[in-house]
């Protein structure tokens, strides 16, 4: 209420004063483990000069989000809106923003990069002095209508005219973390054996991304034979279900013996690093890309005189302008990832299909606003 008084008469009069109301948006919001709603948020706003807000059209989940959801991310607090990946229309920009402005189509990549830190320097962007994986992780992020995004001169990547934005949204996370976790690291050669263990979405993104460096064999592990088949049509030579055969004695069986050149994990249990250890050959590479919520035994007491190299990595993005080339090239066709469409209202039933992925068989699901 205001007190206003009327000139001449002597009275005083109590009026209403309207109040400001919040813009709210709909998003996906992280309560604890095993507690998700899809709930009133407020809109996001311009907080720094480096900040846009990007009106989300396309996103989707990711394995990352389901540990979240199991838990085995601490660091994401209750109310944290999840999501890291989708692309958009920029919305509103900060005065420092000079790469975008309202309307451009970009791609939001699931790292935050101010590109001036030492860190960024180095081109590891996932350790980003103000940045690295924040979205939906740290502050906000993508399973919503609208997202803030800081540094955005470094962190969106523009769409090129008549691109199948569906297929970008793989840009944003699966296919650089597959390829530079994977593939990078364990630097596949010509002539490489490789296995991946793990036929997920992550697993299926460095599998295409390794046929870039013509290995001899890509043999997929997986206990699911849907995922395993759709490995077969996108290049596996060989696939072994862990849930029906010692996967072990097949790989040494496929490889006279001697193990892989490359081992890439690609699920994040410990059981599955385990593997990695058991079928790696002298001198070979065990890249790890799954996310671990979980404590695994490294194996020294075997490994220690095997000349092996392993890796971790949280993805960096550096090779987004890469892979964009290679899609729009059509080399790359990360469409293909794509099995389920939901409106982003549905999402609570998309995640039920994605966290059942073999019962449902699912791959990528695509959440459209």
């Amino acid at each position: 209420m205001e007190t206003l008084v009327h000139p001449g008469s002597g009275e005083i009069a109590l009026e209403e004063k309207p109040q400001t109301k919040v813009k709210t948006m709909k998003a996906l919001v992280y309560h604890g483990p095993g507690k998700k709603s899809w709930e009133d948020k407020p809109l996001p706003t311009i907080k720094a000069a480096t900040d846009a807000v990007v009106k989300i059209l396309k996103t989707t989940i990711c394995g990352t989000d389901l540990h979240i959801m199991k838990g085995d991310v601490p660091e994401v607090a209750d109310g944290r809106i999840i999501g890291h990946e989708g692309v958009g229309i920029v919305e509103e920009v900060g005065t420092g923003v000079t790469n975008f402005k309202k309307g451009d189509h970009v791609i939001i990549s699931c790292i935050t990069s101010c590109g001036k830190c030492d860190y960024c320097k180095k081109g590891m962007y996932s350790h980003c002095e103000d940045g690295g994986w924040i979205l939906g992780h740290l502050i906000d992020g993508t399973q919503t209508e609208y997202v803030r995004i800081p540094h955005a001169d470094n962190s969106l990547y523009p769409i090129p005219a008549g691109a199948d934005e569906e297929a970008l949204v793989m840009l944003s996370d699966i296919l650089p973390t597959g390829f530079e976790c994977g593939v990078l690291n364990g630097q596949v050669k010509p002539g490489d054996t490789v296995a991946i263990v793990g036929a997920g979405p992550i697993g299926l993104a460095a599998l295409l991304t390794a046929q870039f460096y013509s290995p001899a064999e890509v043999i997929l592990i997986d206990m699911d034979d849907n995922r395993l088949s759709v490995a077969k049509t996108f290049g596996a030579t060989q696939t072994i279900n862990s849930g029906l055969v010692n996967a072990i004695e097949a790989i040494k069986s496929l490889t006279n013996g001697k193990g892989v050149d490359v081992a890439i994990e690609a699920v994040g249990v410990p059981a599955t690093f385990e593997l990695c250890q058991e079928i790696i050959a002298p001198g070979g590479h065990i890249a790890n890309i799954g996310v671990h919520g979980k404590s695994v035994t490294l194996h020294l007491e075997k490994l220690w005189a095997q000349n092996i190299t392993i890796t971790t990595r949280l993805v960096d993005t550096v090779t987004t302008p890469l892979l964009l080339k290679t899609v729009q090239s059509k080399k790359l066709e990360p469409n293909n990832l794509i099995t389920h469409h939901f409106r982003l209202d549905q999402i609570m039933e998309a995640y039920d299909t994605f966290g059942n992925a073999a019962k449902e068989r699912a791959l990528k699901v695509i959440l459209t606003n």
